[in-house]
């Protein structure tokens, strides 16, 4: 009983870890969508993608308004995104992307996260060219259908569309589209559950178990890292 009980407490603990890791990373990029558009995300589609997704994992809507304001006032953290390239353990590309007020900091302790496990973080340029830079938008596939959406949405960018394990229909268009398939798709009240700016690799490489096990406990512990939001790699 007393080991059913610890597995349930580590649970709770880490889902309560993960919730506000997307907690800190969405008032990070609350701060930099304020800083670029303005604090209304009516004339803001950065800052309003980033509500829309704040609300798919229940964050609330407090927080997300004391995001806003904080990010408006003088004495807060002046942020930057800054990409980061460099291979994971066997040859894997890895890009990271983070929000940071201090790139000193932050360099050093996504190199040092690299070499400790197993990887080495590169030169600007060195792996962004096997990627992708995309808008990617989740929507629910109730009362959509995809050949016809394909043929509504070409015209914004679309440049592929089709479905995810969950039967949720996944449309993706190239980063300088993004903006016109946000409002495209809010001009035909369509809500996505997501949308994100992702990089997805051009090709993917085959690795043994064993061998995927290095490369995802390297990921995770550059993951873990406070400046960091995300992490994109091109392992099948």
């Amino acid at each position: 009983m007393g080991r059913i009980f610890e597995v349930r407490k580590s649970s709770m603990f880490a889902r309560y870890d993960r919730m506000a890791k997307q907690f800190s990373r969405v008032g990070k990029e609350i701060a930099i969508a304020v800083k670029k558009g303005g604090p209304d995300p009516d004339n803001n589609p950065m800052l309003r993608r980033i509500i829309q997704n704040a609300k798919g994992f229940n964050m609330p809507k407090d927080r997300i308004e004391a995001a806003i304001k904080n990010a408006m006032g003088k004495d807060t953290s002046n942020y930057d995104e800054v990409l980061y390239e460099g291979y994971a353990p066997h040859g894997i590309a890895v890009l990271v992307v983070t929000a940071t007020d201090n790139t000193t900091r932050t360099v050093a302790n996504v190199r040092s996260h690299f070499n400790k496990g197993g990887g080495t973080l590169g030169n600007s340029g060195s792996v962004g060219f096997m990627f992708k830079h995309l808008g990617v938008f989740k929507l629910k596939a109730d009362g959509l259908n995809m050949d016809d959406l394909e043929l509504e949405l070409i015209d914004f960018g679309l440049e592929e569309v089709g479905e995810d394990a969950d039967g949720n229909i996944i449309i993706r268009c190239a980063f300088n589209d993004f903006g016109n398939m946000q409002k495209a798709l809010e001009d035909k009240g369509i809500t996505p559950i997501s949308s994100e700016i992702e990089w997805i690799p051009l090709n993917t490489v085959e690795l043994t178990e064993a061998q995927a096990e290095d490369v995802f406990k390297m990921i995770e512990r550059v993951e873990q890292d406070d400046d960091v939001q995300q992490v994109f790699h091109n392992m099948a």
